[in-house]
């Protein structure tokens, strides 16, 4: 769900894992907003990428469908 946004776009930075919600990191951007995205990477990404995932079961659709997308 997305809620409206009541701040200035220079006061707030979203940060978001990379491959999760690209409709929504676009729409920010597009609105004005700065966006990080996040990519793991070392010797422990992939444990730190799985944890991400976890925190959230709809992070996992949506990161399949947007790794399917390519």
């Amino acid at each position: 769900m997305m809620q409206k946004i009541q701040a200035p776009a220079n006061s707030v930075e979203f940060q978001l894992l990379y491959g999760i919600r690209r409709d929504l990191q676009k729409s920010l951007v597009d609105r004005g907003y700065p966006v990080r995205v996040y990519t793991p990477f070392g010797t422990q990404w992939y444990p730190y990428f799985m944890r991400r995932l976890a925190e959230r079961p709809a992070n996992l659709k949506f990161f399949l469908s947007n790794f399917i997308k390519g």
